[in-house]
């Protein structure tokens, strides 16, 4: 029988333990790295990620933070790299410009406790390949007037958890994707790290 990832066990008496999925950069990593650095609750033990060349592998050994490169096939068809994540004592995965779709293994294995952030309004410009300039590319070429992110429980499906938090902002006349995705990318920073802490602290105290 499996049981989920480090079930409820004295959640008072110890830190909990967040999983970093990112692919690119890493700057909202980072901004969650910097955030728990010093935090008495949660921790950011790991950062996982997917291209060897990603910058954010870079930020997370800067600060200290162990790296685990992973492959295609063994994380979509093969065991997801659950033993690295249970040997890790991994609580929390928290998904920050990770750009595969998780696979049933995760989803099933943290129920509750895995959040994505998106850089528009879900339901809008979401789903396969909706990410980074790509998203900022449609919300301009539609015409829209605002944009934003949405922070989300993820599920088995691209862009379709549970919204836990949404923030705005203006789509401005003659706005290219790299301007508003300064804007986006703001607004991720400022919000994400927070939103985070609430939902995991949340979900400890109302399961304790």
């Amino acid at each position: 029988m499996n049981h989920p990832i480090n079930a409820k066990e004295q959640p008072e008496k110890r830190q909990l333990r967040l999983a970093l999925f990112a692919s690119g950069n890493g700057s909202n990593a980072a901004k969650l790295i910097e955030h728990f650095a010093d935090h008495p609750r949660i921790n950011c033990a790991l950062v996982v990620c997917n291209k060897p060349q990603a910058g954010v592998i870079q930020r997370a050994e800067a600060a200290g933070v162990p790296v685990l490169l992973i492959s295609r096939e063994r994380f979509l068809q093969g065991d997801a790299y659950l033993p690295e994540l249970r040997a890790a004592g991994i609580d929390w995965i928290i998904l920050a410009g990770f750009l595969w779709k998780v696979p049933q293994a995760l989803v099933t294995a943290f129920p509750g406790r895995m959040l994505n952030i998106h850089p528009a309004l879900l339901p809008n410009y979401g789903g396969k390949g909706m990410y980074g300039r790509h998203v900022h590319e449609a919300v301009i070429a539609a015409g829209e007037t605002e944009s934003g992110i949405t922070i989300h429980f993820v599920d088995e499906h691209y862009d379709h958890g549970d919204v836990v938090f949404q923030a705005r902002c203006v789509v401005l006349p003659g706005d290219t994707p790299e301007t508003l995705a300064a804007r986006i990318h703001g607004l991720e920073h400022l919000h994400y790290p927070p939103v985070v802490e609430a939902a995991v602290l949340g979900h400890t105290n109302a399961n304790a």
